[in-house]
């Protein structure tokens, strides 16, 4: 198969499905998230190990597909880059990131954008920085594309620009006000609003800041069902 032929992806999500295959849940640059079945992925052994070696998050892969139904079947998977090598904290931040591809993208989505902003994620994760900065760009890359970003360099009450040494609120759906109070808990300064914004590096304050705006901004698109890598994390840096 010729590799113009094929399409860029990556697994979000397996399960084992039946005796020896695989249920995908797969983001590509073309046709968005959508279920594929790896028929026998898990039988016997191919040049380099099984199919089902390959089939992991966060590897980026050359796919093609077959069928019309609602789950179409994987013909041919190759790499298509060394995986992103993600370690300790950064691994549950990527199923993080995952996560959020599976509760708010919808099937049949194309986003070429969006999936340029998840290898982004995935490489930013897997460097030397920490997780703050890479995942709440992710974050707001995804509600841009959504749909559900707000701005959030300009007062949604006044239309005057942020400015750094104030503080806001901001609303999901308008963006940010003026705080009433700058002791409201979930108040953020302009400073913080305006990294954001420009996707400048987060750190200290201003990192669960950004966090903690970023859940809220989210939460009316995620539901009441909480997020499992979010329970994993939190589990995990309790043990340690």
């Amino acid at each position: 198969m010729s590799r113009d032929q094929l399409q860029a992806a990556y697994v979000l999500h397996r399960r084992d499905y039946g005796d020896t295959s695989l249920l995908l849940e797969v983001f590509t640059a073309a046709r968005g998230r959508l279920p594929l079945v790896a028929k026998g992925a898990r039988r016997g052994r191919r040049a380099g190990g099984s199919q089902a070696a390959l089939l992991q998050p966060f590897t980026p892969l050359l796919i093609a597909w077959r069928g019309r139904g609602e789950v179409c079947t994987l013909t041919h998977a190759e790499p298509a880059g060394r995986a992103a090598a993600l370690a300790g904290e950064a691994i549950y931040c990527g199923f993080y990131v995952n996560e959020l591809l599976l509760r708010l993208l919808g099937r049949d989505e194309a986003d070429e954008v969006l999936f340029g902003a998840y290898q982004r994620a995935l490489a930013e994760l897997a460097g030397p920085d920490g997780a703050d900065t890479p995942l709440r760009r992710f974050e707001l890359s995804l509600l841009e594309q959504l749909g559900y970003r707000p701005p959030l360099d300009r007062d949604a009450d006044s239309s005057a620009a942020v400015q750094p040494q104030l503080r806001y609120v901001c609303e999901p759906e308008r963006g940010p006000v003026r705080a009433a109070r700058a002791d409201d808990p979930s108040a953020v300064s302009g400073a913080t609003l305006l990294a954001l914004h420009h996707g400048d590096a987060l750190a200290g304050a201003g990192a669960r800041e950004a966090r903690d705006l970023l859940r809220r901004l989210l939460a009316p698109h995620l539901g009441e069902k909480p997020l499992r890598s979010r329970a994993l994390f939190t589990a995990r840096r309790r043990r340690a």
